[in-house]
């Protein structure tokens, strides 16, 4: 087919293909162990996949409720109140999306106008930044500050004015594995007292975390709560990334400028799986269990590599491990990454990607959402180099 010869005015100039993709393919391509992208190898319940089949084999494949299904608005609710003592109506203020991406894309589309501003903290998932400049606003990037990756709230207190509309939270945090604390938290309902500005909780790995820690959700906070909306994400819960099914919380004035966009950009999401995972989630303990599981693997992970080169960075949620490998060579992290991918035979993620400005400090992401036998043969590698 010819070119299109017009003119186009792309509104993401300078956008590349995502660092995941490119380090998957090349995984793909060269036979590597993939720890690179965040999915796990081994299977999901049975007993969610027969409850798929149970409601595919009712009738249930016609369009849901804009909503979300019923069932599962509920069950949501009541978890949330049972774990936080938090109280969202499921009619209300609970929304089923296609995975948290979307959830984050339409949050931020109904909220940010031209000219708004939204501060986010790098190392940042990949999602925000784009979401953001599409819809006008204008990304504001807080460092997080190394070793421990926490934020410097005196930084940010310096960067919100008159224009910011938005503050963008993720804990526990993808790609670094930091959480925030309870003081973190206190201080961000100090500096948007007496403002307009929204807080969009990035919450999806808010099962996996770890060593007895508290998750700090912004449901424990009534005066926080309120002017926020957060997102979760059944693909990290169930080990069922390629389902993309997640959901969002947010206090009624909130979820009704959300619904605007939502049910225009996406409107209803794949309904047997819905009911399906309304039904599993009544167990409580599918969900529960996940903070010990992953735990176990990031200790089993740690313990098989304490022999290597590479200085951890200690882990306290989601199922990514910081390396980082000064002690090894001075190569950049995409170089060393792509390097270590055809040579050794083992994928991982550069961060610098995950900022704006490819901030380069010889360190890689390790997916530990694997096999024991996967991560044998990953550590073996690791061990070597």
């Amino acid at each position: 087919m010819q070119d299109f010869s017009g003119t186009i005015t792309s509104k993401l100039p300078g956008t590349e293909t995502s660092i995941f993709a490119i380090m998957s393919a090349l995984a793909n391509e060269t036979g590597a162990i993939n720890l690179s992208q965040g999915f796990p190898d081994f299977p999901i319940s049975e007993k969610l996949i027969e409850l798929v089949n149970k409601y595919m084999r009712q009738g249930m494949n016609q369009y849901a409720p804009m909503l979300g299904v019923q069932a599962l608005r509920e069950v949501i609710s009541e978890k949330v109140f049972n774990m936080y003592a938090a109280s969202y109506h499921p009619n209300k203020e609970i929304n089923i999306t296609a995975g948290a991406t979307q959830a984050i894309y339409t949050i931020i589309s109904a909220m940010i106008h031209e000219g708004d501003e939204v501060i986010i903290f790098e190392p940042a998932y990949d999602s925000y930044i784009p979401a953001i400049k599409i819809n006008g606003g204008i990304p504001v990037l807080a460092q997080l500050q190394t070793p421990d990756y926490h934020i410097d709230w005196d930084i940010v207190k310096k960067m919100i004015n008159k224009n910011t509309r938005m503050i963008i939270i993720n804990s526990p945090h993808n790609p670094t594995g930091s959480v925030l604390k309870e003081e973190d938290i206190k201080m961000l309902i100090k500096l948007t007292k007496k403002t307009d500005i929204v807080i969009l909780s990035d919450e999806v790995y808010e099962h996996l975390i770890f060593d007895g820690i508290l998750h700090q959700s912004v449901c424990l906070y009534p005066e926080l709560a309120e002017r926020s909306f957060i997102t979760y994400s059944f693909g990290k819960t169930l080990h069922a990334t390629g389902w993309k099914m997640g959901y969002v919380l947010a206090p009624e004035n909130l979820m009704k400028e959300f619904r605007k966009v939502h049910q225009f950009n996406v409107f209803t999401c794949n309904t047997p799986i819905q009911y399906a995972i309304a039904e599993y989630l009544k167990d409580a303990e599918n969900y529960n269990y996940l903070s010990g599981f992953y735990q176990q693997k990031r200790d089993f992970f740690l313990e098989q590599i304490k022999g290597s080169r590479f200085n951890i960075i200690p882990c306290y949620g989601t199922y990514f491990q910081l390396l980082n490998y000064s002690k090894i060579t001075d190569e950049k992290e995409t170089d060393f990454a792509i390097r270590m991918t055809k040579e050794f035979k083992l994928a991982s993620i550069p961060v610098s990607p995950f900022y704006h400005n490819g901030f380069d400090n010889k360190t890689l992401r390790f997916c530990f959402a694997k096999t024991e036998e996967t991560m044998m043969k990953a550590a073996e590698i690791l061990n070597r180099i």
